[in-house]
């Protein structure tokens, strides 16, 4: 790929972005979200249409319009979302579309034979073509998905994420896989926020920021404090120079902690890990994303159940199967995902703020004007909201808008606990500066706060003690000083996890 360009709506997704990829590789892709990896996908297998530069394939111009040209190129694609359906048997997933016909329609037999030759490239020899998906674990059913996938024949494998469901044996298994094909001569495009799991199998890297390449390395050459401070998009030399500008504010914690999770983890998505906070502190998680920080912050916030672990509150155990049941606890969580599991778009700001308020008091005793108007004017002037806002679509509304009315939503609860994650991506720095200085007093009225922000420094100037997580694991904690900078929390990510985890996968 040389010099490729798109652009959705004149935005520029990709900008000139060049990649190569070679016959018996691994190349991963890396990248913050947004970084453009999703559209560069879409560029290669025809699924966003390229405005300018070129793709090679073999040395033979090509510009794929559409799957079924990229699949006539010899490019496949297995994505974090497998596709598959769980009702239908293994060899009715694997050659979907590719069924080998006789006489007499679909020769089952023959399908048969060649999912198991599939398999068995795999290391799944001894899986039943005739079991049905549905009795598979997730890991098997990601390798159903590579299987189908090389059913093409590709000369190019894309895999998109495909460890992000796996826990770690089952990863270790997909990676000695993946570095099986290399060795058969496949091409592989590896995209993952797993930095472990990217350095385990990788031959070279290419790094995208803002939809372009920032840089590209071997990976047996690759400096890891400098890759993450690439794809964040700070310097490292800079880093070593910031200092939280919250010190002189700092909070100890004394006595038992309001809120205690032990072990608290769910099969596949976070490994058991212990949080606690204190009223009126502020609990920063830091990492990567992919690093587990979301579905911490999912599972405290009863969005998502944990299936190993307990969380206790105010020395009780409570179980929390629903964000409505944490509300009642006084948690309440701002998601990551802000317009769909947000604000409801359609409704107004007024409308927005009110809900979940309304959801505790129930339907069957509304709010009254006057109600809703005194509420209102609290945030008014504590989160600069303009009054001629309140009673427009929330869609309507600038980033920033949107961030202050979800706030007020859930300040509007009274909580104890508050969960905010990724509460200014993508906002402008006045909104920023508000919602952080808006944070620090709720701190100091006796909220206990968890902040949750891919931006590093920013996790450094609001946070009394940071967690840090990595590859869905917590693997440090510390308490926030005049020490504590951002490239602290960089190292401490970038640490060579040498001899542990995934650094000894063999072929």
């Amino acid at each position: 790929m040389t010099s490729v360009v798109v652009e959705f709506a004149s935005r520029r997704a990709l900008d000139s972005v060049d990649l190569t990829i070679h016959p018996g590789e691994v190349h991963a892709l890396m990248g913050e979200n947004g970084a453009g990896k999703s559209t560069l996908i879409g560029a290669l297998t025809g699924t966003h249409p390229i405005r300018s530069g070129s793709v090679l394939i073999a040395g033979e111009a090509r510009t794929p319009t559409g799957v079924a040209d990229a699949r006539a190129d010899g490019i496949a694609t297995v994505f974090q979302e497998t596709h598959l359906t769980p009702n239908l048997t293994v060899v009715e997933n694997v050659m979907l579309g590719n069924e080998v016909r006789g006489r007499f329609g679909i020769d089952w037999t023959a399908n048969r034979e060649r999912t198991a030759e599939v398999l068995a490239q795999l290391g799944l020899s001894d899986l039943d073509p005739r079991a049905r998906l549905s009795s598979l674990s997730p890991a098997v059913a990601q390798l159903v998905a590579v299987a189908r996938a090389l059913v093409l024949k590709p000369r190019i494998l894309v895999l998109d994420e495909p460890t992000s469901s796996l826990d770690a044996e089952e990863a270790r298994t997909l990676l000695r896989i993946v570095r099986r094909l290399r060795d058969a001569g496949t091409a592989i495009l590896f995209v993952s926020h797993f930095l472990e799991h990217v350095l385990a199998v990788a031959d070279r890297l290419t790094v995208l920021r803002a939809g372009r390449v920032v840089a590209e390395y071997d990976a047996a050459d690759v400096e890891r404090a400098e890759l993450i401070s690439n794809m964040i998009g700070e310097d490292i030399d800079a880093l070593r120079e910031l200092r939280s500008d919250r010190l002189a504010h700092h909070y100890a914690p004394g006595g038992p902690a309001m809120l205690h999770a032990r072990e608290l983890g769910r099969r596949g998505v976070l490994d058991p890990t212990d949080l606690e906070l204190s009223r009126g502190e502020v609990v920063g998680v830091a990492g990567l994303r992919g690093s587990g920080r979301t579905e911490l912050a999912r599972l405290v916030g009863g969005v998502d159940r944990a299936d190993s672990g307990e969380l206790w509150l105010d020395g009780k155990r409570v179980r929390l199967r629903s964000p409505g049941a944490a509300l009642r606890h006084r948690i309440a969580l701002s998601t990551e995902n802000l317009r769909e599991e947000g604000v409801i778009g359609g409704l107004t700001a007024r409308e927005n703020i009110m809900l979940a308020l309304q959801a505790m008091r129930g339907w069957s005793r509304p709010l009254s004007r006057g109600e809703q108007d005194a509420l209102i004017d609290t945030y008014l002037d504590a989160l600069h909201l303009a009054a001629d806002d309140l009673d427009r679509p929330v869609e309507t509304l600038s980033g920033g808008t949107q961030q202050k009315v979800m706030l007020a939503r859930l300040l509007a609860t009274r909580p104890h606990v508050l969960i905010l994650d990724e509460p200014t991506r993508g906002i402008d720095i006045g909104a920023k500066v508000d919602i952080q200085r808006r944070i620090a007093k709720l701190a100091g009225e006796g909220v206990a706060v968890v902040f949750i922000s891919s931006e590093l420094e920013e996790v450094v100037r609001i946070s009394d003690r940071i967690v840090v997580l990595k590859d869905r694991e917590k693997i440090g904690e510390m308490s926030n000083g005049p020490g504590v900078t951002v490239d602290t929390i960089v190292e401490m990510i970038a640490a060579d996890l040498a001899g542990e985890g995934f650094g000894g996968i063999d072929a």
